[in-house]
């Protein structure tokens, strides 16, 4: 009866999981499975069954806490006290902890080891504990033999490592989880796996040089030194594969290194990057200026100048590891290109945008390109572009490459030859397919403008020998913008003379270019039945006029189609940038709106006192007019008076006082009426009989 030997589940503990090692690390654990098999049947049964059965359940500690958890993770804790860690760490049968990326990690695992060391007698059953460590510990170690400079380190001597001096926490941890591991390790038992750079599945250390290389924005990739230094390096993926094997291999010896078989040089590394990903051009620059990068940290500046040829012995004769970049990341570039994309989710967006004359075209496309990040890609800038840049080729010609030059005089020919022609040759096709597939356009995706306008123009530029090759740059999205004929051509006549002339928009020309296209799109083969082939269907746009809410109607339109930016997130230092830049446009433009606010109030102030000024000159005439009329007025009244009344009123006072009747006042007005002028004819003393006065004694 054969003997059956059946996995069991594992729970594993692995700290800071969010991080792109450990994230990494775990993701590879999850996927593998438990594996119940006959050992007489081990070589012949594929165990596909046994996919269904996950070996290890992950959990971990996290920076923050997820609202929910990825499927790779079974729990998560977020900055556990002491108390608390310890109590997670006796539940888990491995405990993994990351240190390769992350120096504040060493204090918490030198804790964590001592204290599983202290609780060993507790154990229900027996604990792995492996420390994920980086051949920094190794990186100021005297060479074996000086005269052999070729000779790698190996980790049968690690006892001999000497630790760079920013990493000695590192090896001191190193040695204390050996020691505490040599006690009982039938209870108790712990490993170091010395890692090189990780690389792969997004990227870590080497990210700045993918990323700088993807924006395409540098001419040259720096390189920091000479780049002479070899730096041991292991994909990420190969790294979770060794802890694996450590976990169910168990082997005897404790100190492992996991490095690949590449020991590729800095320089090496970063050349092939700019190549596949960027410019494929490099600069060398003094180390010094690394320390400018805001984007490495201390830790990694230091990792960057390791210079260490090694071998992984232990790992290469104790276990059969299913490698997935053993030759390293030189070798398997593409493979690890793809993966960064993939992983980041930085893949191009290809768009086609078609549309008759002056609908508005090259102004929708630059506002794609904008929001999008991507290139606008037009035949004549295309064209012109690429023959100066063969003019410079044909006037500084290389003397170890003339027949590169000769080459480049030649479509330099071809391309004056056929500028003006409405047909497009082979070779200004060939210069608009290279532009298409440059990294550039591979990495970021673009926007080819007004172009194809005919089946066979779109046959031409896409269909290649290698297909797979063509459908890598063949645009994913076609856009269709049209508008009505008329208004077209009141667009058209609304535009000013210069811009008429150098669009070719004059009268016959405008209308011929409108007709040629309006029978393009009505052939039964045309651009796009083209793209309706390959399953690309045409997303139909209408140009209504060029106001703010109509506009944002239509891109609001096109980004819903398109999705999301494909690019990257701003960093941290561009989010600060832009915040600032925001800032500042809005305090430019409450300090735009204070002086034309302050201007408003100064001039409405200005008038106010012009009006004030006016209405107290009119006020003032009104009053001297007014005091004059009144002065008149009271010389007049006080001359009749004095004339007519005064003197009656003072004879009938004497006359009063004289006789001094009972009743003054009746004697007084008696007096008054019978003394009374009235029946005198008016004389010119006379008031006016518009004065206000009655007539007197009346």
């Amino acid at each position: 009866m054969p003997h059956k030997h059946k996995a069991t589940l594992k729970r594993v503990f692995i700290n800071n999981i969010d991080s792109y090692s450990s994230r990494n690390i775990a993701k590879f654990l999850c996927k593998v499975s438990l594996k119940v098999m006959d050992e007489e049947e081990e070589q012949e049964e594929e165990v596909e069954e046994a996919h269904h059965n996950q070996a290890f359940q992950m959990v971990g500690t996290v920076s923050n806490l997820s609202d929910e958890p990825p499927p790779y993770i079974l729990e998560e804790y977020c900055h556990p006290g002491k108390e608390e860690l310890l109590s997670i760490l006796m539940e888990c049968h491995v405990i993994l902890y990351n240190i390769s990326q992350d120096a504040d990690q060493v204090e918490e695992a030198s804790w964590a080891v001592k204290a599983l060391h202290d609780q060993k007698e507790d154990f229900t059953s027996q604990k792995i504990f492996v420390l994920i460590s980086t051949v920094m510990t190794w990186a100021s170690s005297i060479p074996l033999d000086p005269e052999d400079p070729e000779l790698p380190f190996t980790d049968e001597i690690f006892y001999c490592r000497k630790a760079h001096p920013s990493f000695k926490k590192h090896i001191d941890l190193e040695k204390i989880v050996v020691k505490v591991g040599k006690s009982n390790r039938e209870i108790f038992s712990t490993y170091v796996v010395a890692s090189g750079l990780q690389y792969g599945m997004g990227e870590g250390i080497f990210h700045f040089f993918f990323k700088e290389s993807w924006l395409g924005e540098a001419t040259a990739i720096s390189i920091y030194g000479d780049g002479k230094n070899i730096i041991p390096t292991i994909h990420v993926s190969d790294l979770a594969s060794v802890v694996q094997n450590v976990i169910e291999h168990q082997p005897r010896p404790y100190y492992l290194l996991a490095v690949d078989m590449s020991n590729n040089t800095m320089e090496e590394l970063v050349k092939v990057i700019a190549n596949v990903l960027g410019p494929a051009n490099t600069v060398n620059k003094p180390f010094e200026d690394i320390y400018l990068n805001q984007e490495l940290t201390v830790m990694e500046i230091d990792s960057l100048q390791v210079n260490l040829r090694m071998e992984a012995t232990n790992v290469e004769n104790l276990f059969s590891v299913h490698w997935h970049c053993e030759a390293g990341l030189v070798e398997n570039v593409d493979l690890v290109v793809e993966e960064y994309r993939l992983s980041r989710g930085l893949l191009p967006l290809r768009i086609c945008l078609l549309g008759p004359p002056a609908v508005g075209k090259t102004t929708l496309s630059s506002k794609i390109c904008k929001h999008y990040k991507l290139h606008h890609i037009t035949v004549r800038d295309t064209i012109y572009k690429a023959m100066a840049e063969l003019e410079v080729i044909v006037k500084n010609p290389d003397p170890d490459a003339e027949e590169v030059a000769a080459e480049a005089q030649e479509l330099l020919n071809t391309l004056n030859e056929s500028i003006d022609s409405d047909d497009f040759s082979e070779e200004q096709l060939k210069v608009l397919r290279d532009k298409m597939m440059s990294n550039q356009c591979k990495n970021q995706g673009y926007v080819l403008d007004a172009f194809p306008t005919t089946y066979k123009q779109a046959e031409d530029l896409f269909e290649d020998e290698q297909e797979d090759l063509s459908e890598k740059f063949t645009p994913e999205f076609l856009l269709v913008l049209d508008a009505t004929d008329s208004f077209l051509t009141d667009r058209v006549i609304n535009l000013s003379e210069e811009t008429v002339q150098d669009l070719g928009y004059e009268p016959e020309k405008f209308l011929s270019r409108l007709a040629i296209y309006r029978d393009n799109i009505q052939e039964e083969k045309s651009v796009i039945s083209y793209f309706e082939e390959l399953d690309v269907i045409p997303v139909l746009l209408e140009a209504t006029n060029g106001e703010e809410p109509a506009t944002s109607l239509l891109m609001h339109k096109i980004f819903t189609t398109l999705g999301p930016p494909r690019t990257y997130s701003p960093s941290p230092q561009e989010v600060k940038e832009e915040e600032t830049r925001i800032a500042e446009e809005k305090m430019k433009k409450e300090a735009e709106e204070r002086a034309v606010e302050e201007q408003k109030e100064e001039e409405e102030a200005r008038n106010r006192t012009a009006r004030w000024e006016e209405w107290t000159q009119s006020s003032e005439e009104a009053r001297m007019l007014e005091e004059l009329y009144m002065d008149n007025l009271t010389d007049q009244m006080r001359s009749y008076l004095m004339k007519n009344v005064v003197p009656t009123l003072g004879k009938g006072l004497i006359e009063c006082c004289r006789t001094q009747p009972a009743e003054p006042l009746d004697f007084l007005a008696e007096f008054l009426f019978r003394n009374n002028p009235h029946d005198h004819p008016p004389r010119s003393e006379d008031p006016p009989e518009n004065c206000g006065f009655p007539a007197p004694f009346d």
